[in-house]
């Protein structure tokens, strides 16, 4: 079956609406104290991607009307061929609706820009593979000069790529891009990042990527990234790493970071609280397999694709579903209401939603519950289908963004399309709006912020508007030592973001500042406690052995986090006291024990392992989950012996075999390799696993895979390249060549063969001519499938008409017939099918009748990423074709059309291929009538 579009298969949300609706051209439901106006649309703006607000209270648009051109033909869609555009709205009246509208800049240079930052007369504008800065030196609302302030992000016109930099409590630059590397990016100081993964989807700009690139901090940094900087470019500092596509972070005034993540390919779309220097789990910890390529046997898709049974690895937080999630911010403010003081917004333009979070601490992390909090629908239907839009346009309310005013409101943008994902815009007009949502009756102003003076400097800082904040915190900064008086009694301030503001204002000011920050971390509330150990730590002042002792959890993981560049001597006791309070069940905390105690694992475990109990059967939970995040190679001995240990829970065993499965040793591969031929078979099976899992990475050169585990060929693979062989020989006549390619035509492995020799362009013409009549009746379905791009089908090119089809009543109980025959190997739908291809079990929830049509009848159109087939030819002649899942120095694995994942050594690569043609078969080499594609849509659709 096909392989699909990105799948933003939209299931039902977690919370029902029961909202009331807003007055307005389309109705948004929202809370019945809360109303919503439209506050701007086009011509005003076009497209907007991303918003920021100014110390005016005006909202400034980014605009991408020309995103992707590769794959949007400019004849269809509006254009702006003097480059993508800036744009200033301003409600000069204040009567609640944008009135001016100003182009503050139009840049060839602007390629699909996704992020804006306007901090006083600088204009930060994210356009990969640049992070511009535009100064208006004249205040005449232009960009006067413009310069780079970082560049070598990779991803050009891809929304996988940079993203907005936003202002953090702590008065440094906060900075995320998405996976569409390489990202080498040299600070103002000469520090450089590189990073990368074998993810070169999306665009054809993207040619050439790679995992386990070295930064200069000596670590491997992958995927999505979070960065932080100093405002004057220097300083650079990985944050966390290893998403897909975090679209946009946010802070909040305790310098926590949130953020969403986007897989629209399954259901596993996310929001997180990220923790500093975490591994988000996307690819592998080297950036060179997809989370498929891992996917252990009975592993949950979600579980999977954020590697959550894996050591090293942050907790998801909470699961979403499918979509495709965009931008967030933190409301701080007291202008919206009580209730929503402390809201964590997140936009899902997929599903039309704006989700809400009220998060809670909990123990080290934080717990994340999700609300609706608005929608154009009173009530997420488990049965809407996101592009069947010709009777309904709400469902092309495509909430781009969300930014708070400096009145106090909120501003949403809303992209305004019937379709997101697979690089597409179906909106030809390119018509964009922002909603300003306010309380019911209530009229919002924006303020005057004299920020000459310390009370509008205050103002500013206690302002809701994030990026005006940073205004006032620089200009009280400028004031060092005389501002903290002023600055500290904030700390009165009944909003607990603006004391919070405060501890980091005061920690900056000088002396006195830090003196009164170091009070508030002796006896402020936990959060307060939090906050001032960070904004302590900001400036070098902070002492880990007190604090490691702390009752907090969130103040011990804090410590722990700030441990990790320090040597093992220096912190070996705050170690030990941070091991005590372990609680044996916080995954959070576990995740913060890790990152302390990264690359001095081994002295913590040896400084630890008196305290053990001799035999590892006796372990607790407690320090089973220790040594399983630490998995030190000294530990491998007792690891092995807990797997063995037959009176210990099945789990149990399987965490010391996973430890075991993460430690790069040749012991480790010894003791796995041991482990897989006991007469246990649970665990045996388990070790087997990792085994022939880690052969084609990890353990690759670690061993004699040869002599080990003696490579198996199948009788009939051998038959096959011995006839390669005569083929190859030039003493060999035509015709019994001939004879041989017509035998090789008609078997699987032969097939295979002879579709890698014509790729290798080693078959003549004539060959090829003869092959050509045969193999297109070879019992293997994707043999056929690639020798339609090397082979001329014989006789006339049957087609199928979607208009036909589309028109007949198709049979649901005849359709599930269809699909268990040519569909279930490589689809799942329900609790039928196999999980080669994508899920189809919600695709009526992506696609219209029309919409699947077309995507069975045209399989090639819109591969998924990840889902581009590739052909591997080794040197002996034998041919694999299917999912590329792991590509490193040492193998690639490719997981073939049947489930089964090949590892091939590299060294043994004669060639490889990346095909755009999809590894499903059309409707016509499959055989199927059009009353039975008529019959399986209907099914589908159900």
């Amino acid at each position: 079956m096909k392989l699909l579009l990105p799948s933003l298969l939209l299931w039902l949300i977690a919370n029902p609406l029961h909202l009331a609706p807003a007055e307005g051209p389309d109705k948004l439901y929202l809370p019945d104290d809360l109303e919503a106006t439209l506050w701007a649309e086009s011509p005003m703006l076009y497209n907007p991607t991303n918003l920021d607000v100014d110390a005016r209270g005006r909202i400034w648009v980014t605009e991408a009307v020309d995103y992707r051109d590769f794959n949007n033909k400019p004849d269809t869609h509006l254009t702006h061929p003097e480059g993508e555009r800036v744009m200033i709205l301003d409600d000069t009246d204040r009567d609640g609706k944008a009135d001016k509208q100003t182009v503050f800049v139009q840049d060839k240079e602007l390629v699909s820009p996704l992020g804006i930052a306007v901090i006083g007369n600088k204009v930060f504008v994210s356009a990969a593979p640049h992070l511009f800065v535009y100064t208006d030196e004249n205040g005449d609302d232009k960009a006067d000069k413009r310069e780079i302030f970082l560049t070598g992000f990779g991803g050009l016109d891809h929304d996988h790529s940079l993203h907005a930099l936003v202002a953090g409590p702590d008065g440094k630059y906060y900075i995320n891009v998405g996976n569409a590397g390489p990202h080498h990016v040299t600070d103002k100081s000469g520090w450089t990042l590189r990073s990368g993964s074998l993810y070169v989807g999306g665009t054809p700009h993207n040619k050439a990527n790679k995992g386990g690139q070295v930064s200069d901090d000596g670590r491997v940094w992958v995927g999505g990234l979070q960065l932080r900087i100093n405002p004057d470019g220097t300083g650079m500092k990985v944050m966390g790493h290893n998403f897909r596509n975090n679209y946009e972070l946010c802070l909040d005034s305790y310098g926590n970071m949130w953020q969403n993540d986007n897989d629209d390919q399954v259901v596993a779309c996310r929001t997180s609280w990220l923790m500093e220097g975490a591994d988000a789990g996307y690819f592998s910890k080297d950036g060179t397999r997809y989370w498929q390529g891992d996917q252990r046997p009975g592993q949950p898709i979600p579980t999977a694709h954020w590697h959550q049974d894996d050591p090293g690895v942050m907790p998801v937080g909470d699961i979403t579903g499918a979509g495709s999630p965009t931008g967030t911010v933190f409301y701080e403010g007291d202008e919206l209401g009580a209730a929503y003081r402390g809201m964590l917004l997140s936009c899902e333009a997929g599903r039309n939603v704006l989700f809400g979070y009220k998060p809670q601490p909990k123990g080290a992390g934080f717990q994340l519950d999700r609300t609706d909090f608005i929608s154009t629908f009173p009530k997420v239907d488990e049965n809407y289908k996101w592009n069947d839009v010709a009777d309904d346009k709400k469902k092309w309310f495509r909430p781009s963004d969300v930014a708070v005013g400096t009145d106090g409101a909120l501003y949403i943008a809303d992209w305004y399309d019937p379709i997101v994902g697979g690089h597409a815009m179906h909106d030809k007009k390119g018509y964009g709006r922002i909603y300003r949502v306010t309380p019911k009756g209530k009229n919002l102003q924006a303020p005057v912020l004299d920020l000459k003076t310390t009370k509008g400097q205050l103002a500013a800082l206690t302002n809701p508007a994030t990026n005006v904040r940073m205004l006032g915190f620089m200009a009280l900064q400028a004031q060092g030592d005389k501002a903290t008086k002023s600055v500290e009694k904030l700390l009165e301030s009944p909003n607990p973001y603006v004391r919070a503001r405060a501890v980091y204002l005061l920690a900056v000011l000088g002396p006195k500042g830090r003196e009164v920050v170091q009070g508030v971390l002796a006896e402020g509330d936990e959060a307060m406690r939090v906050a001032a150990f960070r904004a302590l730590k900001s400036v070098g002042e902070f002492e880990p052995k007190v604090l490691a002792n702390n009752p907090s959890p969130a103040i011990r993981r804090e410590v722990a986090i700030a441990l990790r560049d320090v040597p093992f001597e220096q912190c070996k006791e705050a170690l030990k006291a941070l091991v005590r309070g372990y609680d044996g069940r916080d995954r959070y905390y576990l995740t913060a024990l890790g990152i302390a105690a990264d690359k001095k694992e081994e002295q913590l475990f040896e400084m630890l392992k008196p305290s053990l109990p001799a035999d590892p059967a006796a372990w607790d939970q407690k320090t089973a989950n220790l040594i399983w995040e630490l998995h030190p190679a000294s530990a491998i001995e007792l690891l092995q012996r807990r797997a063995e240990t037959q009176t210990l829970t099945a789990d149990a065993r399987k965490q010391a075999i996973t430890a075991l499965g993460f430690i790069k040793s040749p012991v480790a591969a010894k003791a796995m390799v041991a482990l897989s031929k006991l007469t246990d078979s649970t665990v045996a099976k388990q070790a087997t696993y990792w085994v022939n899992f880690r052969r084609g990475n990890d353990w690759a050169s670690l061993l004699n895979w040869d002599e080990v585990m003696p490579p198996k060929m199948s009788a009939s693979e051998q038959k096959m390249l011995s006839l390669r062989q005569k083929l190859m020989d030039e003493y060999v006549s035509e015709a019994d060549k001939t004879k041989v390619a017509l035998d090789m035509a008609r078997d699987p492995e032969g097939g295979k063969v002879l579709v890698g020799l014509a790729a290798d362009k080693k078959l003549s013409d004539a060959l090829r001519k003869s092959v050509g009549e045969v193999i297109f009746g070879n019992p293997d379905q994707s043999v056929r499938t690639m020798a339609g791009d090397y082979f001329v089908r014989p006789g006339v090119e049957k087609t199928v008409s979607l208009k036909q089809i589309a028109a007949l009543t198709g049979n649901a109980q005849s359709g599930l017939a269809v699909f268990k025959t040519n569909c279930a190997n490589c689809h799942k739908h329900g609790a039928l099918g196999g999980e080669i291809g994508p899920e189809l079990t919600k695709i009526h929830e992506k696609f219209d009748k029309n919409g699947l049509l077309d995507a069975i009848i045209n399989p090639s159109a819109g591969l998924a990423f990840g889902y581009e087939p590739w052909l591997i030819t080794t040197k002996t002649g034998q041919t694999y074709y299917g999912f590329l899942i792991s590509d490193n120095a040492q193998a690639v694995v490719v997981k073939d059309a049947a489930g089964q994942k090949h590892t091939i050594a590299t060294a043994k690569i004669a060639s490889r291929r990346q095909y755009t043609t999809s590894l499903m078969p059309d409707p016509v080499s499959m055989g199927l009538s059009e009353g039975q594609l008529a019959d399986l849509v209907a099914y589908l659709m159900r």
